[in-house]
């Protein structure tokens, strides 16, 4: 049943050559990918010494706090979104496209796969704007305070990352509730913070993730959720090292959590975007 087909006829569905383009503007965006900052790729030392220059009592509530978004992929907890907030927002892209106030009909998840990719496109920008803003805004708040609030802005970012790649997978009509799909969040999450070579290997991993059998060992690999959130704790290291000093570290924490939820936005649009075209041009 075509979605509100009693209210509104959807815009015409995208064809075989606009998919096709679609997909090599993905692509053509992935070979742009380039090797992080050379400081990033020292991350590691900075953060031994953070270690020694962070109080036990401080280390212990960070260690803890990334357990808490580790435990994301096992069972959502704490970070699973509300998909209301989404869903309206494709509702409103949606009534812009067909030129209208509102749609009577509320969308429902079930439904998101077949809107146009437009419709998509927008919300996904809309969200990773809205979230960069947020993040920019609260490494302002996290920096003032130094080393005493680095403790606090590290788990917070990864759970504002968290939650911006569940909206991407919404937006483009999949479902964070499903295990399978946290797997896909954290990929999309490893993606955005790692090297050229880190990123060759999370596309090749994803290249065919919804094939049954890659489902299954990708749900496998979920122990490995550790090292991936190690790796993206390790590389905010020298960034996160300019934070240290109170008052200044707002400028370096704005613009350090901006650049981080750009990054990680843009990766899960791309990827969920990447993974819908293909799934269009192989049912076409």
């Amino acid at each position: 049943m075509t979605i509100h087909d009693n209210v509104h006829p959807l815009p015409a569905p995208e064809t075989k050559d606009e998919l096709r383009q679609a997909l090599l503007d993905i692509e053509a965006w992935e070979a742009s990918q380039k090797d992080l900052w050379f400081w990033e790729k020292l991350g590691r030392l900075p953060f031994q010494l953070l270690d020694r220059l962070t109080p036990k009592a401080l280390q212990n509530k960070l260690a803890q706090a990334i357990d808490e978004v580790g435990s994301f992929v096992q069972t959502g907890g704490q970070y699973l979104i509300s998909e209301k907030s989404v869903l309206d927002q494709l509702n409103r892209q949606l009534a812009s496209r067909l030129d209208t106030p509102a749609l009577a009909d509320a969308l429902t998840l079930g439904e998101v796969a077949s809107l146009p990719l437009a419709v998509m496109d927008g919300a996904a920008d809309e969200f990773a704007r809205s979230r960069t803003l947020f993040a920019t805004a609260q490494g302002a708040t996290t920096g003032f305070g130094g080393i005493f609030t680095l403790a606090i802005d590290i788990p917070a970012i990864l759970g504002l990352s968290l939650k911006v790649l569940q909206e991407m997978a919404m937006v483009y009509g999949y479902d964070p509730n499903d295990k399978r799909e946290r797997v896909f969040v954290i990929k999309c999450l490893q993606f955005a913070s790692s090297d050229i070579v880190g990123k060759k290997a999370v596309l090749e991993e994803l290249a065919d993730f919804d094939n049954e059998h890659r489902q299954r060992d990708a749900i496998s690999q979920l122990q490995g959720w550790r090292e991936v959130v190690t790796i993206y704790r390790d590389n905010f290291g020298w960034k996160k090292l300019f934070q240290l000093v109170p008052v200044a570290g707002m400028i370096f924490g704005a613009v350090l959590n901006r650049s981080t939820l750009q990054d990680v936005a843009e990766a899960g649009k791309m990827l969920y975007r990447k993974r819908r075209v293909l799934e269009r041009l192989r049912s076409g």
